[in-house]
C-alpha cells in the first residue's frame, strides 16, 4: 500500500522547490501531522533528514531570541550521553565522543548537563524508588547558564546511542518546568522515538508535556524515503513575522525540503498506523516481549539489565553483575555477538556492551521469537 503510493505520486509530481511553493501531497500530510502532534505544536518545517532537522530547531531557537527581545540568550544545553545527529550544530549538542572528538575545534561551545543513569544511579536509586534526585544537576546548570541559554536539547526519555539509556517521565516534567522558569526552549529529539516506538505516539507524551520545538523523522516514512519536519508553536512561528525591510524571516530550506514523493509515503503510512491500529497491537506485542526477555536473560550471569519501553528491549552486558563492571571496550564483546548472530541471519546492531530490540511496529509474536533464540545463542557462545 505505501509502494502503491509511492508509485502514484511519481506521475503525479515527483518534485517542486518547496521555496515560495506548496502542493497538496505536502498539505494533507500536515492536516494529519496536526492530528497527532503534542498539545500546541502546530507549525511544520521541512526538511530531508534527522541532522537537518536539528540544524533547523537550533537555527531557529537562535533566531528566535535574537530578534524577539533575548538577544543575550546565545548557548544551548543538552545532555552527557546525548546524540543529534552528525552536522556540525547536531555534533555540538552532542556528547559521544566516537563521533565529535576529531571536530572539537570548529564545533559550538555547548553547556552540558549530566544526564540521567538509572542503572548505575549514584544515588543509589532504583527505578522504583528513584524521585529524580539527580535533576539537582540540571538545577544548578540552569541556575548558572539559563540567562545565556536560549534552547536545551534532548532525546526525551531514551538515550539511544548511548546505550538505549532510559530515564523516567517524572524528569521530563521537571525539565519542562524549569525551562519555564529561565525562560529556556526545549527541545525535543524525537527523531528516533517517535511514531510508537516507545508505546505512545512520541516520548514526550509518557510525560504529559509539549516543547517548544520537535523534530520527528525515520518512522515518519516507515523506512522507504528521507523526511524529517522541525515542529514549532504559534509563538515561535510569529516571532518571524515582519515587514520585508525588518529581515526576520526564517532562511533555512533545503532543495529536497517536502518532497512530494516522501510526502506520500508518510501520508500512507499515518494513514495505515490510523487506520490498522498499529500501536494498540505493537504495544500488546511489547508487553509480550518484555516478558521473554525477562525469561530468558533474567537469570543470565552476564546481563546486567533489561531495559524496555514500549516495543524497544534492550540488555546490558557486564562482567560482574553484582558490581554492574562493564566489559572493557577493547574486548568488543558487541561486536563479536553481532558476528555469531550474523552467522543465523540475525543482523544484531550492538551499542558497545548494550544489545538491543527495535523492531518494525509489526513484526510478528513468531520473528521475535526467532531473534531472541539467535541472540541467547551468540551471547552464550562469546561470553559462557
Amino acid at each position: 500500500e505505501v509502494s502503491d503510493a509511492l508509485k502514484s505520486q511519481v506521475d503525479k509530481l515527483d518534485h517542486v522547490l518547496f521555496a515560495n511553493f506548496s502542493h497538496k501531497t505536502i498539505i494533507e500530510l500536515s492536516e494529519r501531522l496536526i492530528k497527532v502532534m503534542p498539545d500546541g505544536l502546530n507549525k511544520f518545517s521541512f526538511v530531508d533528514n534527522g541532522s537537518a532537522s536539528i540544524e533547523c530547531a537550533l537555527k531557529m531557537a537562535f533566531q528566535y531570541c535574537a530578534q524577539n527581545g533575548k538577544d543575550h540568550k546565545k548557548r544551548f544545553m543538552c545532555f552527557t550521553d546525548a546524540y543529534h545527529g552528525e552536522t556540525l550544530g547536531a555534533l555540538s549538542v552532542g556528547a559521544l565522543d566516537e563521533y565529535s572528538k576529531v571536530f572539537e575545534p570548529i564545533m559550538i561551545d555547548t553547556i552540558k548537563v549530566q544526564a540521567p543513569d538509572c542503572y548505575r544511579c549514584p544515588y543509589n536509586k532504583n527505578r522504583e524508588s528513584c524521585d529524580c534526585e539527580c535533576f539537582e544537576h540540571a538545577e544548578k546548570a540552569f541556575a548558572e547558564y539559563g540567562h545565556e541559554t536560549c534552547a536545551m536539547i534532548i532525546e526525551p526519555l531514551i538515550q539511544g546511542s548511548a546505550g538505549m539509556k532510559i530515564y523516567p517521565p517524572l524528569y521530563l516534567k521537571k525539565l519542562r518546568e524549569l525551562c519555564d522558569l529561565y525562560d529556556v526552549l526545549l527541545i525535543a529529539d524525537e527523531i528516533a522515538t517517535g511514531f510508537g516506538r516507545t508505546g505512545k505516539m512520541f516520548a514526550v507524551d509518557h510525560a504529559g508535556i509539549s516543547p517548544d520545538i520537535m523534530c520527528i523523522s525515520k518512522g515518519l516514512t516507515n523506512g522507504y524515503m528521507a523526511m524529517a519536519v522541525c515542529v514549532s508553536t504559534d509563538e515561535i512561528y510569529n516571532g518571524f513575522y515582519g515587514d520585508y525591510e525588518d529581515n526576520v524571516a526564517f532562511m533555512h530550506s533545503h532543495t529536497y525540503a517536502g518532497n512530494p514523493l516522501a510526502a506520500s509515503v508518510a501520508n500512507a503510512t499515518l494513514k495505515i498506523m490510523e487506520r490498522d491500529h498499529i500501536l494498540d497491537e505493537a504495544n500488546e506485542k511489547a508487553i509480550w516481549l518484555n516478558n521473554r526477555f525477562h525469561e530468558i536473560f533474567d537469570e543470565h550471569p552476564n546481563v546486567g539489565e533489561i531495559r524496555q519501553m514500549g516495543l524497544i528491549n534492550a540488555i546490558e552486558l557486564v562482567e560482574d553483575k553484582e558490581s554492574k563492571k562493564g566489559f572493557d571496550s577493547s574486548e568488543r564483546i558487541g561486536y563479536k555477538i553481532y558476528r555469531e548472530a550474523l552467522k543465523q541471519g540475525l543482523m544484531l546492531r550492538p551499542l558497545g556492551n548494550v544489545m538491543y530490540f527495535n523492531p518494525p511496529l509489526v513484526i510478528t509474536k513468531e520473528e521475535l521469537d526467532e531473534s531472541l533464540r539467535i541472540c541467547k545463542e551468540a551471547i552464550d557462545v562469546v561470553l559462557l
